[in-house]
């Protein structure tokens, strides 16, 4: 249609003070991709306009309007537009307690839940999820929470299933393992992959390739994606940007900005000013 840029780009990630396990966005991405991350809970989307190509270990996920993708905590997936328009979308982040809680109350399963499906053609549960936004934005805490509850009943019902323990036996798994520890105690100043694997008697190749297989990313992409979230928990926390970029190994501030931008889906400076926003109304006002 003329006169309508089909290339501009917004989002907005929040929490609402009410529902404090619960982060919340809402946006259109066009040209902005999202790299190989993972997420300490669950993530449930729904497409309200255009394609989103959802990439994952076993294949991509096309999802389009009506679509719910649901990915498990700590699975590596890639995000980008699937069509020259981009896609716009809202998304629910609840933290893996939110979740174990409600299918303890409901179901018979026990243990960690997850979802075996991906992406799901379920329009009713769809617009669940818009429906807790909505309720969040206007300041309702009580649909907020009983949408939410609904929205995971349902997909608990009809995709839930308990994560199988992730006990590594292949060859090299115990290097990964120790790899993982080793960049998560230094990651401010993280060794090389040959120093690393000098470190645990192995070679660099072999902990590239174990380091894959367990967890779904090569060592750097995984330190990056796990600095970008200690860097949350500190913007959560209070910390200005620029401290927290030192604090967890970036070179500098716009380091830091880069691939927050890149893996969250905002600025870090928009994001902190969402968090302080939010706690201070009380979560009751919209964008």
């Amino acid at each position: 249609m003329a006169g309508v840029d089909t290339t501009q780009e917004w989002a907005r990630y929040w929490q609402y003070a009410e529902l404090p396990d619960l982060d919340l966005l809402r946006a259109r991405y066009v040209r902005h991709t999202f790299p190989r991350h993972s997420h300490e809970g669950y993530v449930f989307g729904t497409i309200t306009s255009g394609v989103e190509d959802v990439g994952l270990p076993d294949g991509t996920v096309h999802a389009g309007p009506g679509t719910v993708v649901m990915i498990n905590p700590e699975v590596p997936h890639t995000a980008r537009a699937g069509v020259p328009e981009g896609w716009v979308y809202a998304t629910l982040y609840p933290s893996a307690q939110v979740i174990n809680d409600i299918a303890a109350d409901l179901t018979n399963l026990r243990g960690t839940v997850g979802f075996a499906e991906t992406g799901v053609r379920d329009p009713h549960a769809a617009r669940l999820i818009t429906e807790v936004h909505r309720a969040a934005e206007e300041g309702n805490a009580l649909a907020a929470d009983s949408v939410l509850r609904v929205l995971v009943a349902r997909l608990l019902d009809r995709h839930g299933s308990v994560l199988p323990a992730r006990i590594p036996h292949f060859a090299g798994a115990r290097d990964a393992v120790r790899a993982r520890t080793a960049l998560m105690e230094r990651m401010e100043r993280p060794p090389t992959l040959e120093a690393l694997a000098a470190e645990l008697g192995t070679s660099p190749f072999a902990l590239l390739r174990a380091f894959k297989k367990q967890y779904g990313m090569p060592p750097h992409t995984f330190l990056t994606d796990a600095r970008v979230r200690r860097a949350r928990h500190m913007l959560d926390a209070g910390t200005a940007p620029a401290e927290a970029a030192a604090a967890v190994g970036f070179t500098d501030q716009p380091h830091l900005n880069r691939h927050f931008t890149r893996i969250v889906g905002v600025p870090p400076g928009a994001y902190q000013r969402e968090r302080a926003r939010t706690y201070k109304t009380g979560g009751d006002s919209a964008p």
